[in-house]
């Protein structure tokens, strides 16, 4: 793969505009910034679960906060690895003059990582999955292709930000968002059909990063910017070497900031935190500095800020040694699984912590059991009501999708999809809200 095709400026659904990639085009992928931060998918993160589920007055991080910090780390990213390269080769921007530019299409992509997750996170994602294999869900099976129920039974984030980003939502225009295509090629972490996900021997194959219904839009992504092919049935491409630098930018900030919160949550003591983080700071002035403080939050939000800083170099020099494997499709490790030592065995050991102490912790998950409860009574109410159409009840329930969701298409996978158009993008509470209205356990006031 080569840089000069792998920056594309091309714009989803404006093609016929491109006049190719021009000095002038560096500010296309600060506008793709723009139009997802000010986008209604991306405010409604704002009230998306990161790992703790309506957490109460205690203020901590939810899907847009944790996007705005991994922007922000995947910026510096971008921006080090282009000024490493600058001083390598300082003609470089005669060559490739967008090179420059991709600590901006790094952070486009990290604001638009995690808009496909619905609500309730992870847990969200294997609840509408659940409804597919356990639930009512399962008489339609006969009805779709082999490669259809995969994207049902495996309901994939990933995925679904892709289609949110490139899908023609009724009344919405034709393009999207009309990103670049390397914004949106950044974000594919798992370039491949669901039939080809779920295979752990590759890193681009873990899990899977487009539905059926965008498979062709992601070829098309592919051949512009010549990513290396697999195999052609399932599809399944190598990552585009940006995308490292996304993952990385998103394993930085959960592995260290989940630590923050669960402190600020009394999941975990300031001590637990300490032996965790202080190692990572790789500063050995720092327990002097930490001993003036009187306030832990306050010490833990230096030891964070410092690991950060830590992580960000570490990572950023495994993406620039192992150029050549990645620029080939042949890196098949994270950029975190490959840092140096003693840096790498904190990062297992803050992994070991996290799963046993803080993602099962006893409130997250009955809170996730509930939203199993919620994700899933949704499903069984308007899946059924959009597929059948016939009783008032039913249109009763169809009237409450938005327009924007509804498909001229009568496959049953396009109307499925609707509902999970829908569905999949409610926030925490108007699932709850809904959920809690269409079922009689609370009753809609008239203000």
């Amino acid at each position: 793969m080569k840089w000069e095709k792998l920056l594309s400026a091309k714009r989803w659904g404006n093609e016929d505009r491109f006049a190719g990639n021009q000095k002038e085009a560096r500010s296309e992928f600060q506008r793709d910034y723009d139009r997802i931060i000010f986008s209604s998918p991306f405010r409604r993160l704002q009230n998306k679960t990161q790992v703790f589920p309506l957490p109460g007055s205690v203020f901590v991080h939810n899907r847009l906060t944790h996007s705005l910090e991994v922007a922000s780390v995947g910026r510096s990213l971008g921006t080090i690895f282009y000024n490493k390269i600058k001083e390598q080769d300082p003609g470089i921007d005669d060559s490739c003059p967008l090179l420059c530019e991709i600590g901006n299409i790094v952070a486009s992509a990290c604001l638009a990582h995690d808009l496909g997750n619905p609500a309730f996170g992870h847990s969200g994602e294997s609840a509408i999955s659940h409804y597919f294999t356990n639930g009512d869900g399962k008489v339609y099976q006969s009805q779709v292709t082999a490669g259809q129920w995969e994207d049902l039974i495996h309901f994939e984030g990933n995925a679904n930000a892709l289609r949110i980003l490139t899908h023609p939502f009724a009344g919405k225009g034709t393009g999207g968002f009309a990103l670049t295509y390397a914004t949106l090629a950044a974000i594919a972490k798992y370039p491949c059909a669901a039939l080809a996900g779920h295979n752990k021997k590759n890193i681009y194959t873990k899990k899977y990063g487009f539905f059926q219904s965008e498979q062709l839009g992601f070829k098309k992504l592919a051949v512009e910017m010549e990513l290396v092919k697999v195999q052609e049935e399932p599809l399944v491409y190598k990552r585009h070497p940006l995308v490292y630098l996304v993952e990385a930018a998103d394993d930085i900030c959960y592995n260290i900031i989940d630590l923050e919160d669960a402190h600020r949550l009394k999941i975990l003591s300031y001590q637990e935190v300490e032996v965790l983080l202080l190692p990572l700071c790789n500063d050995a002035k720092l327990p002097a500095r930490l001993a003036e403080m009187e306030d832990d939050d306050a010490k833990i939000t230096l030891m964070r800020a410092k690991s950060i800083s830590t992580l960000i170099w570490q990572c950023s020099s495994v993406f620039e040694r192992e150029q050549e494997d990645i620029l080939a499709g042949e890196f098949n490790l994270s950029l975190m699984d490959a840092i140096d030592e003693p840096f790498l065995g904190v990062m297992k050991a803050i992994e070991q912590i996290s799963i046993r102490k803080i993602y099962n912790y006893s409130s997250v998950v009955q809170i996730e059991v509930a939203g199993y409860q919620v994700m899933g009574g949704l499903l069984e109410e308007f899946i059924p009501a959009y597929l059948q159409n016939e009783s008032k009840y039913h249109k009763k329930l169809v009237e409450l999708i938005p327009k924007q969701f509804l498909t001229k298409e009568d496959d049953v996978y396009s109307k499925i999809q609707t509902v999970l158009d829908f569905v999949s993008g409610m926030t925490d509470i108007y699932a709850v809200e809904l959920f809690r209205k269409i079922k009689g356990i609370s009753f809609p006031s008239m203000s």
